[in-house]
This record gives C-alpha cells, sequence and structure tokens, in this order.
C-alpha cells in the first residue's frame, strides 16, 4: 500500500466523511489545527487527554482532533529535543546534555524521576511550543477551513452517487 493511499484511506476520506454528516469547515479545521499543535507539545504523555479537554468545551469534533493527535504523534518525538535546545537558548538555560537514545532509555527506566530531572527544561521548551504553536494553529485553521468549504461547496454541487446508479 503507498503512502498516498494510506492518507486517502486513513486521513483524507474519514475528513471528507465527516463534512459530509454534516461537521462545519471551521469547526473540522480547528479540530485538525489543535489536534496537530497539541500532538506535538513537548510533553510526552498527555496529548489525549490535553485534547479532549480542548475539545470538549470548544465542541470540536473528538474523532477528528484525537485521529490527527495520533497522526502526529511520531513527530512529537522528532520535535522535542528542538522545543527543549530553542527553550535553553530563549532562557539562557545551560543545555541537556542527553542523547535522543539517553532521553528516551532515561524516561522508560524513570519516568517520574525523569520528568522532576527535566522540569526546567520542559518548561522552557513548552514556552516555545506556545509561542510557535498558537500562530501555527492559526494558520492551519485559516487554510484548511478554507480548503474544506471548497471541497463541501464541491460536494454539494456533485454529490456522491450510489454505486450503479445511472448518470
Amino acid at each position: 500500500m503507498s503512502l498516498a493511499s494510506l492518507l486517502r484511506g486513513k486521513v483524507i476520506d474519514p475528513l471528507w466523511s465527516l463534512l459530509r454528516q454534516g461537521v462545519s469547515p471551521d469547526q473540522l479545521a480547528w479540530s485538525v489545527a489543535l489536534g496537530s499543535i497539541i500532538g506535538v507539545i513537548p510533553v510526552l504523555g498527555v496529548t489525549t487527554l490535553l485534547c479532549t479537554v480542548v475539545a470538549l468545551p470548544l465542541r470540536l469534533n473528538l474523532v477528528a482532533i484525537q485521529a490527527v493527535n495520533w497522526l502526529v504523534y511520531p513527530l512529537q518525538f522528532l520535535l522535542i529535543l528542538p522545543f527543549f535546545r530553542l527553550g535553553e537558548r530563549l532562557f539562557c538555560a545551560p543545555p541537556l546534555t542527553l542523547a535522543p537514545s539517553e532521553l528516551l532509555a532515561m524516561i522508560k527506566a524513570d519516568t517520574w524521576g525523569s520528568v522532576q530531572a527535566l522540569w526546567s527544561t520542559t518548561m522552557h521548551g513548552l514556552v516555545v511550543w506556545l509561542i510557535a504553536g498558537i500562530p501555527m494553529a492559526m494558520l492551519i485553521k485559516f487554510f484548511l477551513a478554507r480548503l474544506f468549504r471548497v471541497t463541501l461547496h464541491r460536494m454539494a454541487k456533485h454529490p456522491l452517487r450510489p454505486e450503479g446508479a445511472a448518470s
């Protein structure tokens, strides 16, 4: 299975399906934008809960926000050290001297001890995430809302016909 067909089957088609079911383009765009931004927060183990806490009061689509959160999950691991490094620079903090593999081993060996040892580094990375994430979420929402509106308009003009129906 190619990456394009995987993305179409697991991401694009379900999003279009949500539009067909009546989810508004803006609501869906916010769900995708916030799911993608929350999904890369430099704090391990909190994204599912955070997405739920954000989605419920904002009346976002819980399925969409969680699906996108899970989709970007690998990016969280790729971006955690860059967030930490930028936080160190922003706050003139001493650099974390762990390699990525050492960081993961540390977390696996003693999660709570790791949280305590990395507290200030994590908070610095979190500030960088907020500084970058808020404008990124707004940009993602803006572009996706436009895309979803155009798509919804096209779907209204050319609704899907049942298989076997005459043209």
